[in-house]
This record gives structure tokens, C-alpha cells and sequence, in this order.
């Protein structure tokens, strides 16, 4: 199981495995973010000099500078990044287009579902970088809300089951299901929001062309 994995790696290393292990995943390295914040709060609940709040701290802390490193390479290297295999692999040039037609349509929005969205937060956040648009206080502003959802979640989850494996994991599996529940509805949402000012747009313009 990669819970036990990450679970006996981070009570050899400490806070800095955990810290490493979610800079990874920022960086697009296939290693499941919510699991590693789970098991960062399962060594808080089983070891008491791991401390639950530095655990968060350090949760927060792992994340930003990932996520951050990953738009601030877009943003300083632009498409030049994409010459290198694994960030061509990350971010290939019709995923690009994909993606910026996703933030023409739902604006920043996009940056804020992506911290909940595993395999799509990376190419996501580097493309906003790579497009020069979003200015990085803007974006580590959405990232950062974001994560103060996501984080403490999984964190404390993780603390107050640290006994209980099986019920941890049950817990873990029933909160990923609300999870996707909700951003479904927010989609939905500002789906028929965007549809509703292009129908309006439209009756505008033919209006005005009666006009």
C-alpha cells in the first residue's frame, strides 16, 4: 500500500520527507498528494514529537512552493520549457490550447478547481505560468485558498484516524467522493453561468443589428 510506504518513510525522515514528497508531486512526479498529506498526519497521530500543526504547516508550506515552481518555470522559460522532454510530457501543445480555452471561459476559476484535481493541477498551473496573463500573487492567492481547504483536511484526517487504518482509508475514499461532487456542481454551476452571458451576447447582437 502507498499509505504504509509513505507512512514508514516519513517516520525515518521527519517533516522534510514530507515537505520533499509533496514538492514532487508539485512537480508533476506521479505520487498521490492527498495520500501523502494523509500519511504526514498518520506519523502526527502515532509519534507525539510529530506535532499535527507543524504537520499542516509544513503541508501548506510543501505544496506552494511546488505548485509555485511549477508556474514560475512556465512563466520564466514560456514555451521554451516545453523542449524539455518531461515538462512535453506534463504539457503537450494541444493540452496548452485545451487549457487556455478552459480560463477564457471560466477565468481564474480554473486555478482554484485545479488543486483538487490530480493529474490536471500540474499542466494547469504551468500553462498559467507559460501565458504570461495571470501575475503570480494572483495565482498563489487561488492556489493558496485552495489549499487551505485541501490540506487541513487531509492532514487532519490522517491525525485523528492514525489507529484505525481501514476506517482511515474508508474516511479518505468517502471524502474524495464529496470532493468530486462538489467541483461537478461548481462546473456545472459556472457551466450554465457562461452559457447563460454567451445566449445574452447573442440576443444583444442580434438586437443591435435589427437596431
Amino acid at each position: 500500500k502507498v499509505l504504509d510506504f509513505l507512512v514508514n518513510f516519513f517516520t525515518d525522515y521527519g517533516y522534510l520527507a514530507v515537505f520533499s514528497c509533496l514538492l514532487l508531486c508539485g512537480l508533476g512526479v506521479p505520487v498521490p498528494e492527498d495520500i501523502t498529506l494523509v500519511a504526514g498526519g498518520v506519523i502526527s497521530g502515532l509519534y507525539p514529537e510529530v506535532n499535527q500543526h507543524i504537520m499542516f504547516v509544513v503541508g501548506i508550506l510543501g505544496v506552494l512552493v511546488g505548485d509555485s515552481t511549477m508556474f514560475l518555470g512556465g512563466r520564466i522559460f514560456g514555451y521554451r520549457i516545453q523542449r524539455l522532454k518531461m515538462f512535453r510530457k506534463i504539457l503537450s501543445p494541444h493540452r496548452f490550447s485545451q487549457i487556455q480555452q478552459k480560463f477564457k471561459q471560466y477565468g481564474l476559476g480554473v486555478l482554484f478547481v485545479a488543486r483538487f484535481l490530480p493529474g490536471l493541477r500540474s499542466p494547469i498551473f504551468l500553462a498559467a505560468g507559460m501565458s504570461r496573463r495571470i501575475p503570480y500573487h494572483v495565482f498563489i492567492l487561488m492556489d493558496g485558498f485552495a489549499a487551505l481547504i485541501s490540506v487541513p483536511v487531509w492532514v487532519y484526517i490522517g491525525y485523528f484516524f492514525a489507529d484505525s487504518r481501514d476506517l482511515l482509508m474508508s474516511y479518505v475514499h468517502d471524502v474524495q467522493s464529496v470532493i468530486y461532487l462538489c467541483l461537478g456542481i461548481v462546473i456545472i454551476i459556472c457551466l450554465a453561468i457562461w452559457l447563460k452571458k454567451k445566449i445574452k451576447a447573442k440576443i444583444a447582437a442580434k438586437i443591435s443589428k435589427k437596431n
